[in-house]
């Protein structure tokens, strides 16, 4: 018995020297997962940022421009199109220059600084402030996409009546003076809007409601205001020329939108899923509310309803669609659908506005709507990243208990309204002293295309 004995106590007295050879290889070895697996996250991520970036950007073009094209006079095709293909290169130069940086650049309440000019030090490494999982380079770009398309929107507004150079100047006046800024107010660290991230105004924006349908769609109402109506308004039929090319211009925006909304999760997650099922589920109750309130009314359902309703519903879901879960989102889109149609039917009319293809009654009115409902329906048990002292999520909404949520989201709101009045009406006075806004009254009867482009969309000769 006594030879196991001492094999057992040679055994014990040899464990701690085999053990101390196996941890530091198995330490190696966990380190090694580690790293892998952080790489695969981050590769995964970095997939679908990029493929969100060219979503976003198809919104712009083909989307915006074949929507706003096909809503146009034919005469004014290829001037209105291209008001959205110039947006891509002239935004994104200025983006490069300094709009990055002051959009996202130091940690100040209203605008950043220049660390970002030029996009010095934006790079494959991540910025921890805002995207840790991705290069800052492919947030960059991701974020130029929503420069872009913002004061795209706008151009509906004073669609066939506009200089090109008088837009060009208002475009990047506006990006300088109203988005940049109000990117950093929302999204920037340190911005007074920012929930997440220091704002004095903790208000909730996930994808841009205030940031880019407010801003977008209250400047729009301020430039169909100064610029006045367009020659023959509202005797002249002006219907659109082509609701095919409005039509596939539509569906375009829908799908891009999946980039738009779910992309702002800055990453390949759950969160990523939940606001790409909000945001279909919103686009669609809204299109059906357009169409059942111009059907009630008109008795019949249009195509140009049923696009423009999902349009609206897809404005009024951006804000909320990182924080609702699916039937809300369905509520939002279905009574955007409703407001949107009484703004672009009843409102339009009762003022007398030429907001030419409507650009206030679905931006501006379903940005403010999808905000404000945000605050009312807003749940942690979708988005959990707001945190107390003790690290447990904190209520949200009015639906979570946090009713207060509802008077921040309105502050927000007067804010972006604010800013977008004050800054477009001193750029556009700017503008016309300088270059002129309008055309002339034989251009305009012209049609832009050739007046101020030499070119026409169609040719009917053999």
């Amino acid at each position: 018995m006594r030879q196991p004995v001492r094999l057992y106590v040679l055994i014990l007295l040899w464990m701690p020297a085999l053990f101390a050879q196996a941890t530091p290889d198995l330490t190696a070895r966990m380190a090694t997962l580690e790293a892998a697996a952080k790489s695969a996250q981050s590769a995964g991520d970095n997939a679908w940022m990029l493929i969100s970036s060219a979503l976003v950007l198809m919104m712009t073009g083909p989307g915006l421009a074949l929507f706003y094209g096909g809503l146009v006079r034919r005469k004014n095709v290829l001037g209105t199109m291209m008001q959205s293909f110039i947006l891509m290169a002239v935004v994104t130069v200025l983006w490069a220059v300094v709009g990055y940086s002051l959009a996202f650049g130091g940690s100040s309440p209203l605008v950043g600084d220049l660390r970002f000019a030029l996009l010095h030090n934006v790079g494959s490494a991540p910025n921890a402030d805002y995207a840790a999982t991705i290069p800052q380079q492919t947030f960059m770009v991701y974020q130029l996409m929503f420069a872009i398309i913002t004061p795209a929107l706008i151009s509906g507004a004073f669609a066939e009546r506009m200089k090109f150079s008088a837009m060009l100047l208002f475009t990047v006046l506006w990006s300088l003076l109203v988005y940049f800024p109000m990117a950093h107010m929302v999204w920037g660290k340190g911005g007074l809007l920012n929930a997440f991230l220091g704002g004095t105004v903790p208000c909730f924006d996930f994808a841009g409601g205030t940031v880019v349908h407010i801003t977008s769609g209250v400047s729009a109402l301020v430039c169909a205001l100064y610029l006045g109506k367009r020659t023959g308004y509202p005797a002249l039929p002006m219907k659109p020329h082509s609701l095919v090319l409005s039509f596939i211009g539509a569906c375009l925006l829908w799908v891009g939108w999946f980039g738009f909304n779910a992309g702002s999760a800055l990453g390949a997650s759950a969160l990523a899923t939940s606001a790409f099922v909000a945001t279909h589920f919103g686009a669609a109750a809204a299109a059906l509310g357009w169409i059942c309130a111009e059907w009630m009314e008109n008795g019949k359902p249009s195509v140009l309803g049923g696009i423009s309703g999902a349009v609206a519903g897809l404005v009024a879901i951006t804000p909320a669609s990182g924080f609702v879960a699916p039937f809300p989102a369905l509520l939002i889109g279905l009574c955007a659908g409703v407001v949107c149609y009484l703004m672009v039917t009843r409102v339009k009319r009762m003022f007398g506005y030429d907001d030419s293809l409507d650009a206030f009654g679905v931006h501006g009115a379903g940005g403010t709507l999808g905000a404000l409902l945000t605050g009312v329906f807003a749940t942690s048990a979708v988005n959990d990243a707001l945190k107390d002292g003790a690290g447990r999520a904190m209520p949200l909404g009015l639906v979570d208990g946090n009713g207060v949520q509802v008077l921040n989201q309105a502050i927000g709101c007067a804010i972006a309204w604010a800013l977008a009045i004050a800054g477009t009406l001193v750029i556009l006075k700017v503008c016309d002293m300088t270059v002129g806004l309008r055309v002339s009254k034989d251009q305009e009867t012209e049609g832009l295309d050739v007046a101020l482009h030499g070119e026409e969309g169609y040719i009917f000769e053999g």
